[in-house]
């Protein structure tokens, strides 16, 4: 019998969309858990200053039936990333990996007592059995307005490069984070030119006043034709009230672009595969 401890076949990294932001990964022994956010459908996230947000999908897992999670990577400390339920839910042991301001919050208003906060371009590397996985924070903008920006919590995105311990990484994955698109993230594809998979956060959320806080179908698309991973999976669409852009907004855009062939159709409480040989494999539903 193959050591549990041992690295996954052929590289394979199993994804498991729970809905939202919230993605489980699987490498190996290795498990992470992206944006924890297991409220029901009709339940309200709070986002600040007064503002809620109803959801209109159920999670596909919950918390208490998840896996062993060997970290969290929080893209930041909002109510549909990191909500009542998680806070409730989760081992306050788990290693969780954020923006500075997210995790010095966890820890001290929230008892989650194993965080690290990462400044852009900083890395940390985590590791079980013959499996590592490190994950360097990016650039993010949750606001395109220098208003908004004080207001909104700050937000990060990761690269995840998995691998053998102490040696290459063999697959990379990006994940966008609440961002909207602009010109500092370019600088992702000169460090990391070769992105196996991009988990891009889209929804095209939008505050009262109609701002943008999250990337629409077009700007998505846009974001994923100047990274050009080798496979897209959309996440963080048709999930809150708040959000306005669908699905189908980022696959027309998608389509003009020419990159439909890339597209991971994994719909919420589905699962996908990736590998570092084969790309992203036919989804498991």
């Amino acid at each position: 019998m193959p050591s549990t401890d041992a690295l996954p076949e052929d590289d394979t990294l199993d994804l498991h969309f729970i809905g939202n932001a919230t993605v489980l990964m699987r490498y190996g022994p290795l498990t992470l858990l992206t944006d924890p956010n297991f409220l029901h459908r009709g339940e309200y996230a709070h986002l600040g200053y007064g503002l809620v947000s109803r959801r209109l999908t159920e999670p596909a897992v919950d918390p208490r039936d998840l896996p062993r999670i060997d970290s969290i990577v929080l893209s930041h400390l909002h109510g549909d990333h990191w909500d009542r339920r998680a806070r409730r839910s989760l081992d306050h042991t788990i290693p969780v990996l954020s923006t500075p301001h997210a995790a010095r919050r966890l820890r001290v208003f929230h008892g989650f007592r194993r965080t690290a906060g990462l400044r852009t371009w900083r890395a940390f590397t985590l590791q079980r059995g013959a499996a590592q996985a490190t994950v360097t924070a990016l650039p993010g903008r949750h606001a395109g307005q220098p208003v908004l920006r004080g207001l909104l919590p700050p937000v990060m995105g990761s690269m995840i490069e998995f691998g053998p311990v102490g040696g290459p990484a063999r697959l990379r994955l990006y994940i966008s984070g609440d961002t909207l698109l602009y010109d500092g993230l370019d600088e992702i594809a000169h460090r990391f030119p070769a992105a196996d998979l991009a988990v891009l956060h889209l929804g095209g959320t939008r505050l009262p006043g109609g701002f943008l806080v999250t990337m629409d179908g077009t700007q998505g698309a846009e974001l994923a034709r100047r990274l050009a991973p080798r496979a897209i999976l959309p996440v963080h669409y048709e999930d809150y009230t708040v959000m306005r852009s669908p699905l189908s907004d980022f696959l027309t855009e998608a389509h003009r672009l020419d990159l439909t062939e890339k597209i991971v159709h994994c719909p919420h409480g589905s699962r996908a595969q990736l590998s570092a040989e084969r790309g992203a494999a036919p989804v498991v539903h």
